[in-house]
């Protein structure tokens, strides 16, 4: 009966208007911030190819699954530094469907011992509706009427301009964000103009502050503590994500979470090769939906190359660089 209950909820189709509250959540935010924070596009020396995959709530029916894919790349513009890059979201959640593709740019002038950019996202956003899946037949004819207006006829998408806005500090040392997604609050209309009532869905802006600090043990420096946290509001919910990761060599990761939405998460990493990187993590839930599901599993896969640098062109009669 409860896993029916959350089938429902993740179901539930809208009344006059939808709101997203929150963009789909990570638990590596760290690793891949250029997701919610266009600011940090260009960070580092690095041109950086990223992807992640969340399944969350494994084992409940039209459970929320996210995939994430981003690419982003320094560049200098005479004396200026500038970062570039784009990034796509597909997720599904109940009979929703969003897919999104936003261009970034960020400008980043150094400050101190490094860098402060101000960013921007410019793209599209789809949502979709999946109403020919829209099953009351299971509920009880007291649940709701299939004939409803409100419930939308067959399958329902839209598309909409979107934009995202950010800053972003960054030092070899530490880091701090503030992003600001939906800026332009996109409505997407799925009236058809049959039934006379509106289907619309708004998505409200999201506002990300996340930080984070490495700690490298003075008495044993192949380890590294990192501490990070990330908070979620639309000013009407909110939500904070903590966590503890410890670096080992520099290749070696692992390290706790904890949401305070009710959940916990373990995390593991490695380097395979240089520039290589390969996470994992799993997210347990702390009230009753662990006892319905296998929790919420995420893997995250990166490589950082650099084709941008000038070849070494200096010759040395030394023997010690041969």
């Amino acid at each position: 009966m409860v896993k029916r209950c959350i089938a429902i909820l993740f179901g539930l189709v809208l009344v006059l208007a939808v709101r997203a509250q929150f963009d789909p959540q990570m638990g590596q935010y760290m690793y891949l911030q250029t997701a919610y924070n266009p600011a940090a596009a260009g960070e580092g020396d690095l041109m950086k190819v990223a992807g992640m995959h969340r399944m969350q709530y494994v084992d409940i029916t039209n459970a929320p699954m996210s995939t994430w894919f981003s690419f982003s790349s320094p560049f200098v513009i005479g004396k200026t530094s500038h970062g570039a890059g784009i990034r796509f979201l597909n997720d599904r959640y109940g009979l929703f469907t969003t897919q999104s593709l936003y261009a970034q740019y960020a400008y980043r002038q150094k400050l101190g011992k490094g860098y402060l950019s101000v960013g921007v996202d410019l793209g599209f956003v789809n949502v979709g509706f999946k109403g020919d899946s829209v099953n009351l037949s299971k509920m009880g004819d007291d649940y709701h009427d299939a004939n409803d207006p409100m419930l939308p006829a067959g399958s329902k998408s839209g598309m909409k301009f979107d934009m995202g806005v950010g800053l972003y500090y960054s030092t070899p040392v530490w880091w701090v964000g503030a992003s600001y997604s939906h800026v332009t609050r996109p409505q997407i209309d799925w009236s058809d103009g049959t039934t006379g009532v509106e289907q619309i869905v708004t998505l409200f802006g999201t506002m990300y502050v996340t930080g984070g600090y490495h700690f490298r043990l003075k008495n044993y420096r192949e380890w590294v503590l990192t501490p990070s946290a990330m908070v979620m509001s639309d000013f009407r919910s909110w939500d904070v994500n903590l966590t503890l990761m410890c670096d080992y060599k520099d290749r070696y990761r692992w390290g706790l979470g904890y949401r305070i939405a009710g959940s916990v998460n373990i995390l593991l990493g490695i380097d395979i090769i240089s520039g290589l990187q390969l996470g994992y993590s799993c997210e347990l839930p702390t009230n009753k939906l662990l006892l319905e599901s296998y929790g919420s599993h995420e893997i995250y896969l990166a490589y950082g190359f650099d084709i941008l640098k000038p070849k070494r062109t200096n010759k040395y009669k030394s023997i010690r660089y041969l």
